[in-house]
């Protein structure tokens, strides 16, 4: 089971049988609760009934598109949403962030990657607001913004001031996410491409995998966002 999924309710959104089928069971077996629906009018009603915690929304429906329905849900609803669709171009990405959706998967997609997003997605709802000196978790990791530390395991890891004062920044902006032109021109760095070497740099003294990272998250077609351990 995984540990992330709780009690947590998801709804799988898709005109695919055989995909609602498989997302449906692969879901369940790893803790969520899920329900399905082949389209938007279907999602509607079991919305009526029912609270989800996340909607795993395919793009291109018949009727009503996974962006519309997205927008609709979003202007009454602080449910994330995490939309799925074989089309992946940034345009589509953007075009579905634009709508509301705070994450987006090109089909096709491995599954674990999906139970990742699931899990980051959930646990951001949960964050609470920090003060840009409270200490942030992040799995093994430990970061004290205002001493600039980052200890893993509990033994100190170095950080360059590039890497420290990036750090800084998500920390004290906890589940934003940054375009990297932004972030650039808050830390005073020229290429977009520095910043994409310091995250990765980053997620390799943080993350157990950083080539499936679950603290320094990509937002698709927009850059970074830092989703921590919820601390009680």
């Amino acid at each position: 089971m995984n540990s992330a999924a709780g009690d947590s309710h998801l709804l799988v959104v898709d005109d695919d049988v055989r995909l609602r089928a498989l997302l449906q069971r692969y879901l369940t077996s790893n803790g969520y609760r899920v329900s399905a629906a082949a389209d938007a009018a279907e999602a509607r009603a079991l919305m009526k009934s029912m609270a989800f915690d996340l909607m795993i929304v395919d793009v291109m429906m018949p009727g009503e598109s996974g962006l519309d329905l997205t927008k609709a849900v979003r202007a009454h609803s602080h449910t994330r949403v995490l939309m799925l669709t074989a089309r992946g171009e940034p345009e589509d990405r953007i075009a579905g962030l634009e709508r509301g959706a705070d994450d987006y998967l090109a089909k096709p997609f491995e599954p674990r990657e999906l139970l990742l997003r699931c899990a980051a997605l959930l646990r951001r709802t949960t964050i609470p607001s920090r003060s840009p000196h409270r200490e942030v978790k992040m799995g093994e990791a430990m970061f004290d913004p205002e001493r600039g530390e980052l200890r893993r395991k509990g033994r100190p890891v170095r950080l360059t001031s590039s890497e420290s004062a990036l750090l800084k920044l998500f920390a004290a902006n906890a589940g934003r996410p940054f375009s990297r032109m932004d972030l650039c021109a808050r830390l005073g760095v020229a290429l977009e491409r520095s910043i994409d070497v310091q995250v990765t740099r980053l997620r390799r003294k943080i993350e157990d995998d950083p080539k499936l990272p679950l603290y320094i998250q990509t937002v698709r077609g927009v850059g970074y966002v830092l989703v921590p351990d919820r601390v009680d």
